[in-house]
């Protein structure tokens, strides 16, 4: 317990601290973007990103791999320029998530190199290899909703796409995909690609659970997943019951 005391006492004077007043209008969206923009011509400096990881590790855990009941989701092994894109969207407020946007301040995440590095630190982590899952009922179907609507952006294992900041779903867990899949499509993830909200208004119940039950079924390569009850050895101690 005594370990969550600082950064929960952190995220409680950021979120008193009142917003820059702006003099005129401000866009989210052109605010990220400079600062995607700004991130990704950078080289990152992954044992910064290492140390810059430590706060994140409160939520995603040392390995992030999430929680299997989807209330943080596996970032080990996410693609770089994915997660540079999430950090500037939620700290310019073009992403809506109150318990990461104090995380996401200059106070404790820092800059664009700081941005810059610990996303190249997430993505070189191995990923669980025992993510939630859902029944498995309806995979045929699933499937062929995954082919016909998600894998021409999202890869056909997948994958993602670098190029276009598409995110890495393979190896997600179920219940995250699920509430973000929702989330999406009443309009509360702002930054969703607008293409996908459009197609995922149609889909009917079993469509959504169907889909997204294959989706958690998508594995990613041998070569970046950990072995199972891997611990990262770079924080040794965390939740160990040993201190830091």
């Amino acid at each position: 317990m005594e370990r969550l005391l600082l950064p929960c006492l952190l995220m409680g004077l950021l979120m008193t601290t009142s917003p820059v007043a702006w003099s005129q209008p401000v866009d989210p969206a052109e605010i990220a973007k400079q600062e995607v923009e700004a991130a990704l011509r950078l080289a990152p400096n992954i044992e910064n990103g290492r140390r810059v990881y430590m706060v994140c590790t409160v939520c995603h855990t040392p390995e992030g791999w999430g929680r299997p009941d989807g209330r943080y989701p596996q970032i080990a092994g996410q693609i770089a320029s994915v997660t540079i894109k999430q950090l500037a969207d939620i700290r310019a407020r073009n992403r809506d998530n109150p318990i990461m946007r104090p995380f996401t301040s200059p106070q404790l995440l820092g800059g664009v190199q700081e941005i810059a590095d610990v996303a190249a630190y997430i993505a070189q982590l191995p990923m669980n290899p025992n993510n939630s899952t859902g029944p498995g009922f309806d995979l045929d179907y699933g499937k062929q909703l995954y082919a016909e609507n998600c894998q021409d952006c999202h890869g056909k294992n997948g994958e993602g796409d670098p190029a276009e900041n598409v995110p890495r779903i393979q190896g997600q867990h179920l219940n995250y995909l699920t509430r973000q899949f929702h989330w999406i499509r009443i309009g509360k993830r702002r930054n969703a690609d607008q293409k996908m909200v459009k197609q995922i208004h149609r889909f009917t119940p079993r469509d959504e659970m169907a889909v997204l039950d294959y989706v958690s079924r998508l594995k990613p390569p041998a070569s970046d997943l950990g072995q199972s009850g891997w611990q990262n050895p770079d924080f040794p101690k965390f939740y160990r019951g040993e201190g830091q």
